[in-house]
């Protein structure tokens, strides 16, 4: 690449070498700085989606890239399953101390769906069971295993999971629950699991695996109740509860786990994502009697545990716990109720949603009547089109997601002032209205 790059020099690069494995928010980013992005033409961008909920204490926080550096002058690698090393050995004893319950012991690798597989190895070990339940539309990564755990067939096609042990039971939408009244669930919509396991299973079960807060699904909260009776459904049956944090850990509900809400201890927590803020890093951690159950050769990765990448997480967390967490939860509040006016204001804002600063907007076209006659019908194109004028005519970056590809997806980095959080909100509201006027 030439010295002097433009955003279509880049684009076009990446047409050329890099395979199209994602729908682009077509933003090239030059450089990025707190909640702003710069592309290599000189626009600025207010950034509400934080890179799929990663830099969570803002993008170059630095106190992180100091801690990198700093490491990065020690040594790079040791693979820190043959040489035992400091940033390894510290973040694991802080990870114990901070994440809920009597977890103790963490096993490092790279993503968020290493975190998963490695999770599930782990419970197939300690239960000597095989089976797995996880929830319709929820998602645990792009590698065969973890996409056998994921319910959405629009990852799976073409791909042949190759874990057939694996069922899926109802998520708590309650928006679109065909078997509840009103727009919630309750917990009793935790009882599908053991419909599921009753039907679906042979009796090995080794885990259930869910998600606190359902990210790709649609910003999913589940109703009081329903993952503590999930987790005694899973004990019942004498498998362990894996809750995924890979996208609710690290302060982005509020709390430093989306877990501590909801009076859950889960046997095993996996993360990543904002674990270091954007350095490639994710984790699963169990109590002492579950992670004892793995004898040296099980489980192994190269690069996990990378010196940097924990140093960087070490002062990720302090970051979070000077504050920040605190101020995630205060706008989260503030924000539900200015994203219930929107959704009071707008027949095409079928339900507001969310906790924290992890906040789903779903869009409708109200006129028509969704899936199974529960809710109106989903209006994939109307939220595309509403994230494409906010990058385009208003340059605030937001993603799309949901089982339906209809919700507005409101996660941007937890520094986030109020004041960014007032202007994006206003140009959101400014996008539905011109749009949903086209």
């Amino acid at each position: 690449m030439s010295e002097h790059q433009t955003n279509s020099s880049v684009k076009a690069t990446y047409d050329e070498h890099v395979m199209p494995i994602w729908k682009s928010l077509n933003v090239p980013i030059k450089q990025a700085t707190g909640c702003t992005l710069e592309d290599f033409d000189g626009n600025e961008y207010l950034d509400l989606f934080s890179g799929i909920s990663v830099t969570n204490v803002g993008h170059g926080n630095e106190a992180v890239v100091d801690a990198a550096k700093d490491q990065l002058d020690e040594f790079v690698h040791g693979c820190s399953y043959v040489h035992p090393n400091e940033p390894v050995a510290t973040l694991a004893e802080t990870i114990a101390d901070v994440t809920p319950g009597n977890l103790q012991k963490s096993f490092f690798c790279n993503s968020g769906t290493e975190a998963v597989e490695g999770a599930v190895k782990l419970a197939r070990k300690y239960t000597g069971s095989k089976e797995i339940v996880a929830l319709e539309m929820g998602f645990h990564g792009r590698t065969l295993g973890s996409l056998s755990l994921t319910g959405n067939n629009a990852y799976k096609k073409g791909m042949a999971p190759t874990l057939n042990d694996v069922s899926h039971a109802a998520a708590p939408y309650g928006y679109r629950c065909s078997t509840c009244e009103g727009d919630s669930c309750d917990e009793s919509c935790a009882d599908d699991l053991e419909h599921v396991i009753g039907t679906h299973t042979s009796g090995d079960l080794a885990a259930v695996v869910v998600e606190p807060v359902m990210g790709e699904a649609g910003i999913i909260v589940p109703p009081e109740g329903w993952l503590e009776r999930v987790q005694e459904i899973a004990h019942d049956h004498d498998a362990l509860l894996i809750a995924d944090e890979v996208q609710t850990g690290y302060g982005r509900t509020g709390e430093l786990f989306a877990s501590s809400h909801f009076g859950a201890e889960p046997d095993i927590l996996t993360q990543a994502k904002g674990i270091a803020n954007g350095l490639p890093l994710g984790a699963f951690t169990a109590s002492a009697e579950v992670a004892d159950a793995f004898e040296a050769g099980d489980h192994l990765s190269t690069f996990g545990g990378n010196p940097v990448a924990c140093a960087a997480a070490l002062a990720t967390i302090e970051a979070l716990q000077d504050g920040i967490v605190e101020e995630t939860r205060e706008h989260g509040e503030w924000l539900e109720g200015e994203l219930g006016a929107l959704e009071e204001e707008f027949d095409v804002v079928g339900q507001t949603r969310g906790i924290g600063l992890m906040h789903g907007i779903e869009l409708v076209e109200p006129t028509e009547t969704g899936p199974h006659g529960v809710a109106p019908q989903p209006d994939a194109e109307l939220a595309t089109a509403v994230s494409d004028h906010l990058r385009e005519e208003s340059n605030v970056v937001m993603g799309v997601g949901g089982y339906y590809k209809n919700v507005l997806r409101f996660q941007p980095p937890l520094i986030i002032s109020r004041e960014q959080l007032e202007h994006g909100l206003s140009e959101l509201h400014r996008a539905v209205e011109t749009v949903q006027e086209a």
